[in-house]
């Protein structure tokens, strides 16, 4: 540890601007009348998702010891905030995923989510575009992509269509490593990070803001979001979108999964996934799946990145210079 470590890595300055970029999220939604939240960073279920990592920890809860976990986000409790009949929702939360760090990741970083019940996924893109160009300050012009289409554009593949074993060949020479242990999508994953994302959002700093969004991704990334079919070739595809600038991914909506058995078997299909993968199991969110049940309203929700919008607002290129504390000297 060196002398300086105890100081913020962010300059006063840029806290300062933080602060006042948070409140202006919070006027956004004030003005249309969205509820803000609080919900726990502890919970008795964690995410199961094969592709993030969560942490645990023990705590004495009901006289015994209890392994609990903090979130990955806030989704979870959220939903069971819609099914209670909350209406719109929005959080300023600190989620927590384990060894992201890095220029663009936090152990611990905040993010800000909101749902709208009632809202198409295309409705809530044009208010997530809003709800930017209040934090940044300028307007925005927004691009759609569809998923399909970058992968013939910028690797000349198909992903839908291509042979596993091509697109496993091709993600080895792009990453420079072995990817024989990879799935289909974790090569997918590999060649859209590495090849088409930095061309995303693609902004020259000039008086409008260039994002770019990326639609229908493959039915086996829908995560938390619902399918349907692409309406162009008839394939299935995840009912979702993200939204980049400077080739940085800043917010992922989805058309909310409300079915509880469906929601039940993808918890099983992914902890039976972490298992293969040599990860360990985490405890599926009963409560929710009782929410779901009980009966979610049809909404889309959107997760964003407010340690990266704000950072990319300042002009900054690592969250260090937007978070008091990051996790290597909190």
């Amino acid at each position: 540890m060196s002398v300086a470590d105890w100081a913020p890595s962010a300059s006063l300055d840029a806290l300062r601007f933080r602060a006042d970029r948070v409140a202006a999220v919070r006027q956004f939604f004030a003005e249309r009348q969205v509820l803000e939240v609080d919900t726990p960073v502890l919970g008795q279920g964690g995410s199961v998702d094969p592709l993030l990592d969560s942490l645990q920890v023990e705590a004495q809860l009901s006289g015994q010891r209890q392994r609990l976990w903090l979130q990955t986000s806030p989704e979870f409790h959220m939903k069971r905030l819609l099914a209670a009949g909350s209406g719109p929702i929005f959080q300023i939360a600190h989620a927590f995923r384990d060894a992201e760090v890095g220029q663009r990741h936090n152990i611990e970083f905040t993010l800000l989510e909101w749902y709208q019940p009632g809202y198409g996924l295309e409705l809530l893109r044009e208010e997530c575009v809003e709800l930017i160009e209040r934090v940044i300050g300028k307007p925005v012009s927004l691009s759609v992509h569809r998923y399909r289409a970058l992968f013939e554009q910028w690797l000349e593949i198909d992903p839908f269509t291509a042979e596993t074993a091509h697109i496993a060949a091709l993600a080895a020479k792009v990453g420079g490593m072995d990817s024989s242990d990879f799935s289909r999508d974790d090569c997918l994953d590999l060649l859209f990070s590495h090849v088409i994302e930095p061309q995303l959002g693609r902004d020259s700093g000039g008086a409008v803001a260039l994002l770019d969004a990326v639609v229908d991704y493959p039915a086996s990334q829908a995560a938390l979001a619902k399918k349907r079919r692409d309406p162009v070739d008839g394939v299935e595809v995840a009912a979702r979108f993200e939204l980049y600038w400077h080739g940085v991914e800043l917010a992922n909506g989805y058309d909310e999964l409300a079915d509880a058995s469906e929601q039940q078997a993808r918890f099983e299909a992914d902890n039976a996934l972490r298992q293969r993968m040599g990860k360990p199991q985490v405890d599926s969110d009963q409560r929710l799946l009782a929410a779901l049940a009980a009966g979610m309203p049809a909404c889309s929700g959107v997760a964003l990145g407010l340690d990266r919008l704000i950072m990319l607002a300042a002009g900054e290129r690592s969250l260090d210079q937007v978070i008091a504390f990051p996790t290597p000297r909190a």
